[in-house]
């Protein structure tokens, strides 16, 4: 049973079935650092892959968890500056669990605030992160963010 969804400018990850909604202005880095984030190694069973690029689709089903999933146009598509649009393997949906807003490195704390910022999408609250994405080591800090965000649930 759906409660509600919405359109969302940004692109989503997942690390097995937990999904992160990269935003940022157009060129801010998140079809970037999706990629790069593709390129991960696998986590045993969970594998880190592109849910969709440009626009998301989320929605809040009726246990209060929001799930993301690609516009049927687009699923399956990234794009890969100097390249172009390519197509790469996706996962159709993935139970979201954080949101990364993109920012330049001097706008990322060096450590968390007391109280743990949040965003809403589609009348559901969700724990926020600023992080760099052309740094070298955001895809790793990406993938710490969603074990750590997670819950017990979409793991």
């Amino acid at each position: 049973m759906t409660v509600g969804g919405e359109l969302v400018h940004g692109t989503c990850v997942a690390l097995g079935r937990r999904g992160a909604l990269l935003r940022g202005s157009p060129g801010s880095g998140k079809s970037d650092l999706a990629l790069r984030f593709m390129a991960l190694p696998s986590e045993g069973v969970l594998l880190p892959s592109l849910v969709a690029d440009d626009q998301v689709f989320v929605e809040a089903n009726a246990d209060g968890a929001l799930m993301a999933s690609p516009p049927a146009s687009i699923a399956g598509k990234i794009e890969v500056r100097g390249l172009g649009i390519v197509e790469v393997p996706f996962l159709a949906g993935a139970q979201l669990v954080l949101v990364c807003d993109l920012v330049d490195a001097q706008d990322v704390p060096r450590m968390p605030p007391e109280h743990a910022e949040r965003t809403v999408i589609a009348g559901i609250s969700l724990p926020a992160l600023r992080l760099a994405p052309f740094e070298p080591s955001a895809p790793l800090k990406l993938k710490m963010a969603l074990f750590l965000a997670a819950p017990e649930q979409a793991r």
